[in-house]
């Protein structure tokens, strides 16, 4: 795999330091994390998964009057170590009673239906797939309803609820991170920003993957080949050279109605026309297919479900 020269690719107008826990141009660098922390309601049980099933040792306890102001319960804050340094920790308030959108919560599955809450996780990581499924095996012997397992381009993992409904995720990596995946996060996250400030000048908000999937097909384009403005097949990917989205690439040079070329750390599909493909095809889980374009498209997604995109030039 190549990587890129310019790891430190700008993101809006800005230098992104390309090596986490260098120090910036003031001295300073964060070390990694130390804690998170979250409220729980329920103590015994909280206690139990991280303490009993987990294994993590509690090492630290807080217990407190309050924090000054007078809306503030009496509390405990304890603390489990994490490992490598970091501790999870729990503020359980006193006589308080959870609000209610977290009522209910250690009966719902551990899938994402509610995806502002279940945003907020912890992932652990393990080592490989058979400790993966160690992991399950004892979470669904201790009586907890355990997710299949899922692939997320770089990690593969599964999720369970802790007593609060808070998604907890196993995972183990499939690879490891590289410049390629460096600078292709950067210029998505530049086209993101430059899409949400249009947006904001036109006094909308931005919805729609697409819009930011096209712009970042014209920030690759002028990465790959910079001030090389030239006239453009009707549909345009850009696929970042990672494994994880070989198998779109390697369908396309199977075709007769697309063109792939190597461009430094992309390959770009062409076509004259619209083009189609089948998950089942290429070989992908879900999660990996519903990103397939996250190195920029050129083109309008006619559809995109869950087992078949199609994309057709703009002007059709």
């Amino acid at each position: 795999m190549s990587s890129s020269p310019n790891a430190s690719a700008t993101l809006a107008g800005k230098t992104t330091a390309a090596a986490p826990g260098a120090p910036s141009a003031h001295g300073l660098a964060l070390r990694g994390v130390d804690h998170t922390a979250r409220p729980t309601w329920k103590l015994r049980e909280t206690v139990a998964f991280y303490r009993d099933i987990l294994g993590l040792p509690l090492i630290h306890v807080i217990s407190a009057r309050g924090w000054g102001p007078a809306t503030h319960p009496d509390f405990l804050h304890f603390f489990f170590d994490s490992g490598n340094g970091s501790t999870i920790a729990f503020f359980y308030y006193l006589g308080s009673e959870p609000p209610e959108a977290m009522r209910d919560r250690p009966v719902m599955a551990p899938v994402p239906d509610d995806h502002v809450f279940d945003a907020t996780h912890t992932a652990w990581l393990v080592q490989g797939q058979d400790e993966l499924r160690a992991w399950k095996k004892k979470l669904e012997d201790a009586g907890l309803q355990v997710s299949v397992e899922t692939t997320h381009e770089v990690i593969e993992s599964i999720y369970v609820r802790d007593p609060n409904g808070y998604f907890i995720e196993f995972t183990r990596k499939l690879r490891p991170l590289t410049q390629v995946d460096a600078l292709d996060g950067h210029l998505t996250l530049q086209a993101a920003l430059e899409a949400e400030d249009e947006a904001r000048a036109g006094q909308r908000r931005v919805s729609d993957i697409a819009e930011i999937w096209s712009r970042k097909a014209r920030l690759v384009a002028e990465h790959v080949q910079p001030g090389q403005a030239q006239a453009t097949p009707a549909v345009r990917i850009f696929v970042p050279r990672v494994r994880e989205f070989a198998a779109i690439v390697e369908d396309a040079r199977g075709r007769g109605d697309c063109r792939v070329q190597a461009l430094g750390d992309y390959d770009r599909i062409e076509s004259d026309g619209p083009i189609e493909f089948r998950r089942k095809t290429l070989g992908l889980k879900p999660a990996i297919w519903y990103g397939l374009f996250t190195g920029g498209v050129q083109g309008r997604i006619e559809t995109l479900d869950r087992d078949r995109v199609r994309i057709i030039p703009e002007a059709a």
